[in-house]
């Protein structure tokens, strides 16, 4: 399921996470931690890969189309909590 989310937005919400949530979201997923990171803006390729984010330039930093909002779900539920 593809998704749609300012660049802003998609940073505030890592930002928010607590401590330990990427490594959490990564360990849940079977994925490096480097690749939570590269989906919520990192550009940290040699140990991590990319997750279908694909970013245009606009206010708010632009507008992020996410091919699969798994992580981003995932978060979420992290600060639901």
């Amino acid at each position: 399921m593809s998704s749609k989310i300012t660049f802003n937005e998609l940073r505030k919400i890592k930002d928010s996470l607590p401590d330990g949530s990427i490594r959490k979201i990564a360990d849940d997923m079977g994925l490096e931690v480097e690749t939570v990171r590269n989906y919520f803006g990192g550009a940290n390729y040699t140990r991590g890969k990319s997750m279908g984010v694909h970013m245009e330039p606009g206010p708010n930093g632009g507008v992020v189309l996410l091919d699969d909002t798994t992580i981003l779900d995932k978060a979420r539920e992290i600060l639901a909590h």
